[in-house]
């Protein structure tokens, strides 16, 4: 089996139907599909058994679990396929021929460890925004420490998780930024992108919260992980860096911002010069 879609669920019944209907839908038939649903106390169980039959490769288990990463490791320890999709409940694949050319995009690529594609977030006021995560870009480290890869839309090689271990379980919310860290920053692996709009992504429930969230659980995994010293002029100049990018894309507004470095540096320069005359 080629690709494995592992979806996540717990007391969502109405979005894991949603889930499972964009799935069962999908051209291409020969891809291995699990849902894992955390004892759900709703009706999620009976959506689950209502698509049974129209699956052909179908396994599922409702079972407690200790939160969203324990049930992805999980899924992913039930999996057989060479790839691994999550698709968590509620998010959608954005089209019935995406898995196909997906796969199509995959062999073309040279079956890389990580392929990833466009995932399109959905708004509750009907607005819609493609977000292509890095669109292609070298990946680096201050990519990931601005940012993230997109999980919903990316093919992983089910071989990694062996390789660079599982989804870090006592994290809430950036265990997946966590281990592409660890895969593609420290392991040296080359993610693919292809411009495929791959999912639709809700955005129901997304709030500050979660952003503050993000946050702390990612600044205690770089404190962890990288020298106080390195960290000290991400954080400082991560931002500048970033803006200096955005400059880029415009010539003119680069020219002027670097004519006024210059005249601000010269000044600086003449003041630091008298205030050293004995």
């Amino acid at each position: 089996m080629k690709l494995s879609i592992i979806t996540i669920n717990r007391n969502n019944a109405a979005g894991l139907e949603k889930t499972m209907k964009s799935v069962v839908s999908q051209t291409f038939k020969e891809y291995e599909y699990i849902v894992v649903d955390g004892a759900s106390s709703d009706n999620s169980v009976e959506v689950i058994k209502s698509f049974e039959s129209q699956f052909a490769h179908l396994s599922w288990v409702s079972e407690p679990d200790s939160g969203i990463y324990n049930a992805m490791n999980k899924g992913i320890r039930m999996a057989s396929g060479d790839y691994i999709q999550i698709l968590n409940s509620g998010d959608c694949l954005a089209a019935d021929d995406v898995t196909e050319r997906m796969l199509e995009a995959l062999d073309k690529a040279g079956n890389p460890s990580i392929l990833y594609g466009n995932m399109i977030k959905c708004f509750p006021d009907g607005r819609r925004y493609v977000d292509n995560g890095y669109g292609g870009q070298k990946v680096t480290f201050l990519l990931f420490y601005l940012g993230t890869l997109n999980h919903d839309p990316t093919y992983i090689r089910r071989s990694l998780f062996e390789k660079y271990g599982y989804y870090d379980e006592n994290l809430k919310i950036v265990s997946d930024w966590k281990w592409f860290m660890n895969a593609i920053i420290e392991g040296g692996e080359k993610p693919k992108y292809v411009d495929i709009n791959v999912t639709l992504f809700d955005m129901t429930g997304v709030s500050e919260s979660n952003a503050a969230l993000v946050k702390e659980e990612r600044e205690a995994v770089l404190r962890q992980t990288y020298p106080a010293a390195l960290l000290a002029d991400y954080e400082r100049y991560a931002d500048p860096i970033e803006r200096y990018k955005r400059l880029q894309r415009h010539p003119w507004a680069l020219r002027l911002t670097a004519f006024i470095e210059r005249v601000l540096f010269k000044k600086e320069k003449r003041i630091d010069k008298k205030k050293n005359i004995l």
